[in-house]
């Protein structure tokens, strides 16, 4: 039977990454093994209800989007979170996940799109990061880096660099809310030629950081 907990389920416009404008029904489930300095859903820690995935699949059907995103949390830190992924593939849906990159990624249904961090070090997290996950990812991927200060921005340059990140899928840069201007960023990837996608968050520009949007 498969059982998961789940902070929260609603529909929303997708505010990052590729997919960012699109009407998106988001899955968040409860958990997560990573405490980062900037997390913004450290509501999704504890608490949520559990839901059969019937259940699941139910409440999703009930909003008019084709755009699913599994989100956190950490998704991935419960087991059944795979079988969600497959189940909504299943049933027709454009599938993404969004992932620490600290948990293994490797038996996630090859459908379903990965959009994952890699932490910098002003997260806290740094030393989670699971690099053996590089060679999981395909172009239907992304990579993700959230950056709070130059000093992340310089890192996060010389790991494009070391692992020849653009080479493996799209890589996205955003700046963590309230720690880095989002011009001074935009400014830097500018200055020197960036191979990535500057990218802020729609949805708190839309309605703030707000739960459910």
């Amino acid at each position: 039977m498969v059982n998961l907990r789940i902070s929260e389920i609603f529909f929303s416009l997708q505010g990052e990454a590729s997919r960012i404008g699109l009407p998106t029904v988001f899955v968040r489930l409860t958990g997560c093994p990573l405490r980062c300095a900037w997390c913004d859903t450290s509501y999704a820690f504890t608490g949520g209800k559990l839901m059969l995935l019937a259940d699941i699949l139910a409440e999703i059907g009930r909003y008019p989007a084709r755009e699913v995103c599994v989100t956190g949390g950490e998704p991935l830190a419960q087991k059944d979170c795979l079988a969600l992924l497959s189940a909504l593939c299943d049933a027709g849906y454009a599938v993404s996940l969004e992932t620490s990159g600290a948990l293994d990624i490797a038996d996630v249904d090859p459908r379903v799109a990965r959009i994952m961090d890699i932490k910098a070090p002003d997260s806290g997290e740094s030393g989670r990061n699971r690099w053996e996950n590089l060679a999981c990812l395909t172009r239907n991927d992304e990579i993700k880096f959230v950056l709070a200060s130059r000093a992340d921005y310089v890192w996060a340059c010389a790991a494009i660099r070391e692992h020849r990140l653009d080479t493996l899928c799209p890589v996205l840069m955003s700046p963590a809310q309230g720690r880095l201007d989002a011009r001074e960023l935009a400014e830097w990837i500018l200055a020197d030629g960036l191979p990535v996608r500057f990218q802020v968050q729609l949805h708190k520009l839309l309605w703030g950081n707000m739960q459910g949007r």
